[in-house]
């Protein structure tokens, strides 16, 4: 059983970094039940990776019925994670007032944007948009182009969903010795900004141009940390910063000395990306490959993310799992008394509705009434 065996998390059906935290929490063992809408895309749910080891029940909570229900259920739970904006909870009547009165203990982990306070707290917004505003966007992409969104890996995912699953195991550690629950912040513009911190220190360091891309260390501008097309269209990177990498590099590769001396003189970089990428392009994918994976180069092939399950070294270390027909990345990390596992695929929407209410102590005839009041369904 995973280490976070025994503790029930409510997740308030939500998008992006809130079920990715609730997924999470799940693989290392707390009972997730997911507060759906009767509306939710049941069809979805078996692909949703997110909705993987969680339950899932349905509450109308328009309806004062669903809402002492879903109260009655946090008496009985360790964390709610609530993924709107700020206020909508406390005009549903389940804000961390309330919630906190009912079960004292309660972690109550709020997951948005902006935070919770702020002249864009009320603003909607998506990861581009909270990137934005840390730096994080302007960062990323080609010296003469515009910035190039990196998926919705840096806000959403790194900054959201990797920071809540944070705060929530903090805060329950936290309650182990006060007793006391707690509201948390989690906010992506938060995450972001933390994120970046290495850049600040090259900054004032003297080790950053933050008024450029594709001219620093590690954002493309050096040839030694860079992608380079193969002769057979695919592509492969190589991270070569320490001087011994480097060398090793230019050995394996076989780069002339003269044209690649003075390793970390920014003026010769564009030149040294050109010839590098001369002579990557004469070999394939597999080729180099051959010649570089698994030496002190630092090389890798890069892969699309269907292939990436595929690699030997993702093969060998189980990196991936199927659940339902569905590839997707194993639990981490790796615990090596009590194993993160995922217990079951996505249950389909309400599928768990009468089970989790009778073992909260909800008698039958109790759940029938709030079906024929629309409380539940």
């Amino acid at each position: 059983m995973g280490p976070l065996n025994g503790y029930t998390v409510i997740e308030l059906a939500g998008i992006g970094p809130a079920p990715m935290g609730g997924m999470m929490l799940a693989d290392m063992g707390a009972e997730v039940i997911r507060i759906d809408r009767a509306s939710g895309a049941s069809a979805l749910m078996t692909k949703d990776v997110s909705a993987r080891g969680k339950k899932s029940v349905v509450l109308n909570l328009k309806d004062a019925g669903g809402i002492e229900t879903l109260l009655r259920m946090v008496e009985n739970a360790d964390v709610i994670i609530d993924p709107f904006r700020p206020g909508v909870c406390e005009k549903l009547g389940i804000g961390p007032d309330v919630c906190l009165q009912r079960n004292p203990k309660l972690v109550f982990a709020r997951m948005t944007g902006w935070g919770q306070e702020g002249p864009l707290a009320q603003a909607a917004g998506h990861d581009i948009n909270y990137i934005a505003i840390t730096g994080a966007l302007f960062a990323i992409g080609k010296k003469d182009d515009k910035p190039v969104p990196p998926l919705n890996l840096v806000g959403d995912m790194g900054g959201g969903g990797m920071l809540l699953v944070n705060g929530v195991l903090a805060a329950l550690l936290e309650t182990t010795n006060s007793g006391k629950g707690q509201v948390i912040d989690v906010a992506m513009v938060d995450g972001a900004a933390q994120l970046m911190w290495m850049f600040h220190g090259f900054e004032a360091a003297g080790m950053w141009d933050a008024s450029q891309r594709e001219s620093n260390l590690i954002d493309g501008g050096a040839h030694y940390y860079n992608t380079y097309e193969c002769a057979d269209g695919e592509y492969v990177c190589v991270g070569s910063v320490e001087p011994q990498f480097y060398a090793l590099l230019k050995e394996l590769a076989g780069l002339p000395e003269e044209d690649f001396a003075s390793q970390n003189d920014p003026s010769r970089w564009p030149l040294m990306r050109e010839k590098l990428a001369a002579v990557i392009r004469q070999k394939t994918q597999a080729q180099w490959c051959d010649i570089m994976e698994g030496t002190d180069v630092c090389f890798a092939p890069v892969l699309n993310f269907v292939d990436a399950p595929k690699h030997p070294a993702n093969v060998a270390r189980n990196t991936y799992i199927e659940v339902d027909g569905v590839t997707q990345p194993a639990p981490a990390p790796r615990f090596g008394r009590t194993p993160s596992t995922v217990e079951h695929g996505g249950h389909d929407v309400g599928e768990d509705t009468d089970a989790v209410l009778t073992a909260m102590g909800f008698g039958e005839q109790e759940i029938a009434r709030l079906k024929d009041s629309g409380a539940i369904v």
